[in-house]
Formats: structure tokens, C-alpha cells, sequence
């Protein structure tokens, strides 16, 4: 179906695997779409309650774009270009059910924003991150800038980005960029792990919860008005209905989604 991109539902969780071993997994202009393809696929099919996205091997789960499609590039199809990350990257972001990184080896560049636009980032040891593209006399285009610094903090996000240094899996994880580490062979299942106890609560609390923890960094929206609406209208859900009668007769809920 995919020609980059293996994909495989396991427990209500569709695995998405970037499958270009032999570049690093780098993300080309096939792999971009494909991933906007997938991501539609996660938001529409009733079967997938959570995702992950990982990266075949494991020397990397991405380890930046493919430069090669730079070359040559003018301005405007350098924007486009960008535009074409973001708006890939904000779709994930936006996912109403929940999208975990499994980060196998390198995130660099475009990798490392893709890992930063899922929900959830859980790593390998050996997982390395970083913005190298002042190398390339580039910033990060694909909303690199913006989600580091909500991530980490504007300080280190900047030394980051100017210094174009890596950071080791548990510096990551003391700079909270991510929310595990692993051993190399324990990482799908840590995901998994997360998502089997998600995917027992009710799906449309879920979807509100994230929707809501975006809200917290969109200039155009007020948190709190959405957190607030977002809490009303699950009072008007059988799922609400489910779970507070099943607490209250001291049983495990069975959600529907609706």
C-alpha cells in the first residue's frame, strides 16, 4: 500500500514503520506524504484507537530530510516545502488519538521534529537527537523552532539549534524530550505498554485531553475555554454515563467511543 512506510494493526495500535534503512530512514517528499496518507488512515478507521511511529532497524528512527531534494531550491519551494512539514507534523500534533515516537537511534532534523510532533516520545539507549541544519546553513522548517522550545525550554532549545550538537537518550530524558528510556529490544513494547492503558479509557475524553494540552501553546485559542467545553460536552456522552456508573458499582467500564 505504502512504498516507504510498513504498517501493521496490533491491539487497536497501528504500528507505522519509516522503512528506508538503507538512507537512515531520511524522510523524502514520498515519505512526507505517505506519512499525511497514514495519519488520515489513523484519524478514520475505527479499528485504530492509538499509533505509533517508529523507524525500521536500529541505527535510526529517522536520522533528518533526504538533502539531495534540496539542492536547487528557490525560495518559494523552500517555503512550500516547509509548509508541506508543517502542516504533516500539525496533523499529528492534532490527532485525537494518541500518537507515541518509539525513537530507535538517531532523530535528527526532520526526524527529530516528526518525534516531536507525536504525543509521546519513548526512546532507546542508543537514541541520539538533534537540529543539525545550521550545518546546512538552514534552520529547522518542519516547526522544529517552535516545538523544542515548548519542549525543552528556549535556552537549550536554542544551543540546541545554533550548536547543532546531538544529545544522548538520557539527557533527553532529563530535559524532558522524552518520556522514557529503554533497552533497544524493551522500546516497542514500552510503547505498546502506554497505548494497552490508554486504549482502555474512553476514547472521546482522550481526544478532548489532547486537544485541550494543545490549546496551551495556539496563540488563537484560550485554554481554558477549550479544557471547559471540552468537559461539558463529555457530560452529553455514553461514555461518561459508562464510566461513572462503572466506578460508582465498582466495575471496569466498557467504552464505546460514543
Amino acid at each position: 500500500m505504502y512504498q516507504t512506510l510498513l504498517t501493521s494493526l496490533e491491539d487497536n495500535i497501528l504500528i507505522i514503520t519509516i522503512n528506508r534503512p538503507d538512507k537512515m530512514n531520511a524522510i523524502n517528499n514520498t515519505v512526507m506524504t505517505e506519512l499525511a496518507a497514514v495519519i488520515d488512515e489513523v484519524y478514520s478507521n475505527d479499528d485504530v484507537r492509538s499509533a505509533i511511529i517508529t523507524g525500521a532497524g536500529t541505527k535510526a528512527f529517522v536520522a533528518g530530510a533526504d538533502i539531495t531534494e534540496f539542492l536547487g531550491l528557490t525560495i518559494e519551494e523552500g517555503n512550500a516545502l516547509a509548509k508541506k512539514g508543517q502542516d504533516t507534523f500539525q496533523k499529528i500534533e492534532d490527532c485525537p488519538k494518541p500518537v507515541v515516537a518509539a525513537v530507535n537511534g538517531f532523530a535528527l532534523g526532520g526526524g527529530h521534529e516528526l518525534a516531536m510532533a507525536c504525543h509521546i516520545r519513548v526512546a532507546s539507549e542508543n537514541a541520539k537527537f538533534g537540529q543539525p541544519e545550521v550545518n546546512l546553513g538552514l534552520l529547522p522548517g518542519y516547526g522544529g523552532t517552535q516545538r523544542l522550545v515548548q519542549l525543552i525550554g528556549k535556552g537549550r532549545a536554542i544551543e540546541m539549534m545554533i550548536t547543532a550538537n546531538m544529545i544522548d537518550a538520557n539527557t533527553a530524558l532529563q530535559y524532558g524530550l522524552v518520556n522514557h528510556v529503554v533497552p533497544q529490544e524493551e522500546l516497542l513494547n514500552k510503547a505498546k505498554s502506554i497505548l494497552a492503558i490508554s486504549n482502555s479509557k474512553a476514547p472521546l475524553a482522550i481526544a478532548k485531553c489532547i486537544e485541550a494540552a494543545n490549546a496551551v501553546f495556539d496563540e488563537t485559542k484560550n485554554g481554558y475555554e477549550v479544557e471547559m467545553t471540552g468537559f461539558g460536552n463529555c457530560f452529553g456522552t455514553e461514555d461518561m454515563k459508562e464510566g461513572t456508573a462503572a466506578f460508582l458499582e465498582k466495575r471496569k467500564a466498557a467504552f464505546k467511543g460514543k
